[in-house]
């Protein structure tokens, strides 16, 4: 059975929200992913911020206008390009900011904040990044399947990732369409990102905020997507649930009441580092 979720458009700046999880419960059915915008942004949206307990990704699209401008507080610096993935695994905590690389263009991008298991909650922050020409891709009938994060059609992404989870950038040609397997035990679902697509029949676009979650139920787990009226864009994510409670407060997501609490005196108190001037 497919359940939907409604899509939240947010008031800074052209986003659509996915979701954001709240509160101590567990993640179902959208373990281990805590929230995901959908976000087009031509300013300085993310201003330095905090993170810990969790990783915070972001891709940008191949239509973006220019890259972004990243930087932490372990002293790295970089330039996300359109195409391009930058995950950074908060840990025990990092600052963090991102910036248009270019004044008045537009950034096309995810963000997609993920939990990351309890035991590497505590660890020290890293990060890696994944330049476009790097992104492996799958050429279909119709359909052309970029892959950032984890596997399909016999394809991987180069990056070791600290929590279990699949991110596939899916442009389906008009009349087309793709079956995707969803691997054992993920929760699954699918974000339009441009026109309509169609998943296992039933249709989702910008224009009705909604997405289908914790898909497909049958027992071969395959997802169809399809471009019935125009071409489209979808991602399909997927991930292994982590099953552990979650606490926020901010930008901190941690899995006791007490790892959050130590976080934020840890920041409090400049444990997190900070950025080095421009």
């Amino acid at each position: 059975m497919t359940t939907v979720a409604r899509l939240q458009r947010m008031n800074h700046g052209s986003h659509f929200r996915a979701f954001t999880l709240r509160g101590g419960q567990s993640a179902e059915p959208i373990d281990p992913f805590l929230a995901v915008d959908h976000a087009w942004i031509s300013g300085p949206t993310f201003p330095p911020h905090p993170h810990a307990g969790f990783s915070a990704v972001s891709y940008l699209f191949l239509d973006s206008e220019t890259g972004i401008d990243n930087r932490d507080s372990l002293g790295n610096r970089n330039l996300i390009r359109p195409g391009g993935l930058h995950w950074t695994a908060a840990g025990n905590g990092v600052v963090h900011e991102e910036v248009p690389a270019e004044p008045g263009k537009t950034v096309h991008m995810l963000q997609i904040f993920i939990n990351l298991p309890r035991d590497r909650q505590a660890a020290s922050p890293f990060v890696f990044s994944l330049e476009a020409q790097d992104v492996p891709v799958v050429h279909l009938p119709g359909a052309k399947v970029r892959v950032p994060l984890g596997s399909f059609a016999g394809v991987s992404s180069p990056l070791s990732l600290p929590t279990d989870v699949r991110m596939l950038d899916i442009a389906i040609e008009e009349g087309s369409e793709v079956s995707i397997p969803i691997p054992e035990g993920h929760t699954a679902f699918v974000m339009p990102i441009d026109g309509e697509v169609s998943v296992d029949g039933q249709l989702f676009n910008l224009i009705e905020p909604k997405l289908p979650v914790n898909l497909p139920q049958r027992e071969d787990r395959i997802v169809t997507l399809g471009a019935n009226k125009g071409n489209t864009k979808a991602v399909l994510f997927s991930g292994l649930p982590l099953r552990q409670p979650v606490y926020w407060q901010g930008p901190l997501a941690l899995a006791s009441s007490e790892a959050l609490t130590e976080a934020v005196e840890s920041y409090q108190r400049g444990a997190f580092g900070k950025l080095q001037p421009r």
